[in-house]
């Protein structure tokens, strides 16, 4: 039986989701790049300074299949621009906390239902959070 498993499940495919916050000109982009080995980002416009003072935040996301040795990988990167570029952040998280409930309670909703065969999971399975570096030394 786990060899069946393994087997449906490696001709299946994966899913994962990626949620990445932090303030505007850390490296989220060119990590993300770095790290999938592809250009996630190439249609994006990126804002002059009058653009990023009035944005808020706002929840982009971007999907990308990658297949490495027979293993598929279907990657969701959740991104976050605006996030922490206000002088005021306070309830800037809301957004985003607002959107990983969402994603669990259709997962939720789903998985209670009568059809569960083709399920999409877009959970979020991980956050990475850039702060910006404060050097005083």
């Amino acid at each position: 039986l786990p060899n069946q498993v393994h087997r449906k499940t490696v001709k299946k495919g994966f899913t994962f989701t990626l949620i990445v916050a932090g303030e505007s000109g850390l490296g989220k982009s060119t990590l993300i790049n770095s790290l999938f080995l592809t250009d996630l980002y190439k249609d994006r416009k990126v804002p002059n300074a009058e653009e990023r003072i009035s944005q808020t935040v706002t929840i982009t996301t971007h999907s990308i299949g990658i297949e490495e040795k027979g293993v598929k990988l279907r990657l969701t990167i959740v991104d976050t621009p605006g996030f922490g570029d206000a002088v005021n952040n306070t309830e800037s998280w809301k957004e985003i906390e607002d959107y990983i409930d969402r994603q669990f309670e259709q997962y939720f909703r789903d998985e209670s239902g009568l059809n569960r065969k083709n399920i999409q999971d877009n959970r979020v399975h991980c956050c990475l959070y850039f702060i910006s570096p404060f050097g005083h030394g």
